[in-house]
């Protein structure tokens, strides 16, 4: 086991991982970030953002992280790329387990873990990802120009991402399983406004076909009951978000979607260990929000830490 001691591990190098970070090292905390993909994380997914204070004709997702890295790297940015697998607690000090067998000891932990797509769980769902299936517009678009496709979800992802396919596509279906969207007005307005968009609400997919590549997907109207065919050359769906946390049940609590309880200055259930952004148990993800929850997080890991020095 590394004999060092942190003051402070950050996993999740998201918004709120990189907030929370930065704010720990403006304390002068000993603080390392624990990421296992790029840095950003679902941001970097993201087309253009028009609601993040500072930027009133929009920023790209990509742009925006790289705003945020380059302000904590003049900091000073250490950064083990791995991922946490165990978090364990021996007296005072906090464990994070990594895949590699290497083991992270601090005097407090921010899980700022974020959260991955959730799957529709349909026939034709799992066999075609990557071939059709999608979950990331940004991604993967641009491969489907001048074709046809659909976009499962009726949040501000799914309008967002359905506007963005239009940039590429002949036409897009928007599914929705709802006579209404819950999107945004502003985006629904777009949505509506925009010709090579269908809606297709009140209607679910059942499954999506295809040999070497989606070819069509079975729709059910809910409230006929009737089945109905489309050809379409890819499925994006945006349906929600499901929290990195499975490793975390019996560490702390959780709800029963898996997303991490916390109190106000965002202390989870295992004292000295914080959480913030996607990973959060709360009603709104926006990423002014993570970055608000991850100055929170590091205010208050700093007060643990400061308790457990004078102590």
């Amino acid at each position: 086991m590394t004999e060092k001691v942190y003051d402070l591990i950050v996993v999740g190098g998201g918004p709120a991982g990189l907030t929370a970070y930065l704010y720990a090292k403006r304390a002068l905390l000993d603080v390392c970030l624990v990421e296992k993909g790029p840095i950003g994380g679902q941001v970097l997914l993201t087309d253009w953002i028009e609601n993040y204070p500072g930027f009133p004709e929009g920023v790209s997702g990509f742009d925006l992280i790289e705003l945020f890295k380059k302000q904590v790297e003049k900091l000073g940015l250490e950064v083990k790329y791995d991922e946490a697998i165990d978090l364990t607690v021996d007296g005072n000090l906090k464990i994070v387990h990594l895949a590699t067998g290497e083991k992270l000891k601090a005097y407090s932990v921010i899980l700022a873990l974020g959260a991955a797509p959730k799957r529709l769980g349909i026939p034709g769902e799992d066999a075609l990802i990557g071939k059709g299936v999608s979950y990331c517009a940004v991604c993967d678009g641009p491969f489907f120009r001048d074709e046809i496709v659909a976009v499962v979800g009726g949040g501000d992802t799914a309008l967002q991402e359905s506007l963005y396919l239009t940039r590429f596509v002949k036409k897009v279906y928007l599914i929705h399983r709802r006579d209404s969207f819950r999107a945004i007005p502003i985006l629904q307005k777009r949505v509506r406004g925009n010709p090579k968009i269908e809606l297709i609400l009140n209607s679910v997919v059942r499954e999506i076909h295809g040999k070497e590549k989606v070819e069509e997907i079975l729709v059910e109207n809910l409230q006929t009951g009737e089945s109905f065919k489309l050809k379409v050359s890819g499925v994006f769906i945006f349906i929600g978000l499901r929290p990195q946390t499975e490793w975390l049940k019996g560490k702390l609590d959780l709800d029963e979607n898996g997303f991490i309880l916390t109190d106000k200055n965002m202390e989870t259930s295992l004292p000295g260990v914080f959480a913030c952004g996607d990973c959060v148990a709360k009603n709104f993800r926006q990423i002014v929000i993570a970055c608000g929850e991850g100055a929170v997080a590091s205010l208050s890991a700093e007060e643990y830490i400061q308790r457990l020095k004078n102590a």
